[in-house]
């Protein structure tokens, strides 16, 4: 059993205008052609669609059935088209993915690259903002895609778990914190930091919590990565306070001792938000499903 899509829209236009004659108009063919069209349909089936008035034509009871389940096969069949259309090598898609400084620098420099490869047509936009702006552009619609942090709330948005992301504290080998194993921010503020530079979104969350607590983090000297950040604290310049993953990735290039964070802030998660995931168009969905099909632990 062979069914065109083409018949399908006729059979609907049909409908909408109460006549052959105008439902072939619009679907841009002849009466004659429609009325040969909708026969054959009629046949497939051995059942009959419409019943024929003077004032035009009416559904059948049978036609009913076959009216829902046509549209149901045509939206069906434009969502396969919007799917597709991402993989034809004349279409580009533009998308612009919020994130803060975690995301960018520890998980998407290893994700995307494959990704991109892998669609050629596609172009991604990071946009590295601190989560609390972040959720505020995905509320005005300013952002469609953004993976932030699991401290701030978020539950106005629709998120989706991307990544366990805890924030450690590292110190000089022997620095007089080495032995410590879990420290609280407060315990250890009043000593001189390493940090990112100012427009860092994390470096921006780390003096928020130490506002939160009345002090204002010293800082010997601010960097932009925390590769940089890392070889000074190996140096014995100060602390500095940065994703465990980096710490992790760090540790086997520049000798430092790692200690883990109390607190809701640094034990947070990478979450991936919208406001609505369904809602968006093909190409965020197609990365979407991408970024959460890694499952990092």
């Amino acid at each position: 059993m062979r069914l065109d899509f083409f018949d399908l829209q006729l059979f609907l236009h049909i409908i909408d205008t109460g006549s052959l004659t105008k439902g072939a108009e619009r679907s841009a063919i002849s009466l004659q052609a429609a009325s040969e069209r909708i026969k054959k349909l009629e046949q497939q089936f051995t059942i009959s669609l419409f019943s024929r008035h003077a004032s035009g034509v009416k559904l059948t009871i049978a036609g009913q059935t076959f009216a829902e389940q046509a549209q149901l096969l045509l939206q069906q069949y434009h969502q396969l088209q919007q799917v597709m259309a991402i993989y034809a090598q004349d279409t580009h898609s533009q998308v612009t993915l919020w994130c803060n400084s975690s995301a960018q620098s520890e998980y998407l420099p290893f994700l995307l690259p494959p990704y991109l490869l892998e669609n050629p047509n596609i172009q991604i936009d990071l946009k590295e903002a601190e989560t609390r702006d972040i959720i505020q552009a995905l509320d005005k619609g300013t952002a469609q895609l953004g993976l932030i942090s699991s401290f701030f709330n978020s539950e106005h948005l629709q998120t989706l778990e991307f990544s366990d992301d805890p924030l450690v504290l590292i110190c000089p080998i022997q620095h007089r914190l080495k032995d410590k194993m879990q420290l609280q921010l407060v315990e250890v503020i009043h000593y001189p930091f390493v940090g990112l530079m100012q427009y860092h979104s994390l470096q921006q969350s780390i003096e928020t919590q130490a506002k939160l607590l009345g002090y204002a983090i010293q800082y010997r000297l601010r960097l932009p990565n925390f590769t940089a950040i890392a070889q000074v604290v190996a140096n014995g310049v100060g602390i500095a306070i940065m994703p465990k993953r980096a710490a992790n990735r760090l540790t086997t290039l520049y000798p430092f001792h790692q200690i883990e964070l109390n607190g809701d802030w640094a034990n947070r998660k990478l979450l991936l938000a919208a406001k609505n995931f369904d809602d968006l168009p093909v190409s965020y969905q197609h990365l979407s499903q991408f970024l959460l099909s890694k499952n990092f632990k």
